[in-house]
């Protein structure tokens, strides 16, 4: 008799997904039958180059594709028991915000320039259907790591830095106390020592609020003491999938080996992915 105990389900789990544009020029399959898994506290890192459909799958989770562009989406994405793709519009509101938060890749185009922190930060609220309060939203920045949250939240967009407005950005994103945080390369537009800041604090806010964190890029080089697992993405299927040092250390496909030999490294020139330098 077996008296292991059963492995938890996980929170989120992808199963077959496709996702094809129609256009003028014909069908363009973006995503081609990936399947994966994230458990709660969890940090998965999906990888690729531009094109390789990985921001394609992130914004598939909650359907933020559907509204403006023509494109077909089969498959399943199974949030805590409810298949997010069949989910009337109504309910799915309900869970994106609140269950399953998404953090965009540059912050200063996602900040209206007019309005205040506080005023911002409380209309993440108020579409929630929660009253706006001062101490929580300074709470929230003070959870991020934004110095003197009260002052902070009577300022405007252009008086803070490009990592502070990303910091800001992951305190909206947390407000209404997510299960799953999508980053959708959240530290592209920032120089090389904020980057590793903003992965810190990823970290540290997964590891305070067990929050699990599907988190995008195209650098593989970021990832080493941040993700707890890698998945590999070129032309919309996964590729090769592993913990992080079974795909930086042990690559099994020429692909992955192509991405690992494109990290800059100090002194080693350039190097462009599958050239010879």
């Amino acid at each position: 008799m077996n008296t292991e105990p059963a492995s938890p389900a996980p929170l989120i789990a992808v199963e077959d997904l496709h996702v094809a544009f129609t256009s003028n020029t014909g069908r363009t399959l973006a995503v081609d039958g990936i399947s994966f898994s994230l458990s709660a506290g969890e940090i998965v890192a999906i990888v690729g180059e531009s094109g390789s459909g990985k921001s394609i799958t992130a914004l598939t989770l909650t359907r933020l594709l559907e509204k403006d562009l023509p494109v077909t989406i089969a498959g399943k994405v199974i949030f805590e028991g409810q298949d997010l793709l069949n989910l009337p519009n109504r309910s799915l509101r309900r869970i994106r915000g609140n269950e399953i938060a998404y953090v965009f890749q540059d912050p200063g185009t996602t900040f209206n320039p007019v309005f205040s922190i506080e005023k911002q930060m409380g209309e993440v609220l108020k579409v929630h259907g929660k009253k706006p309060n001062r101490q929580h939203l300074q709470s929230a920045l003070e959870d991020v790591g934004i110095p003197d949250p009260a002052r902070k939240l009577k300022q405007y967009p252009h008086e803070f830095s490009g990592g502070q407005l990303q910091r800001v950005l992951i305190a909206m994103a947390l407000l209404c106390q997510p299960k799953l945080l999508i980053a959708d390369e959240p530290t592209t537009s920032l120089d090389a020592s904020t980057q590793l800041q903003i992965l810190h604090l990823l970290k540290q806010l997964r590891n305070r609020h067990r929050l699990a964190i599907l988190f995008i890029t195209h650098h593989l080089g970021i990832l080493q003491n941040f993700a707890d697992r890698i998945l590999v993405m070129n032309q919309g299927k996964i590729v090769e999938s592993g913990t992080v040092a079974e795909v930086l250390k042990k690559p099994k496909q020429p692909y992955t080996r192509k991405l690992i030999a494109s990290i800059p490294r100090i002194g080693s020139g350039v190097r462009r992915l599958g050239v010879a330098s």
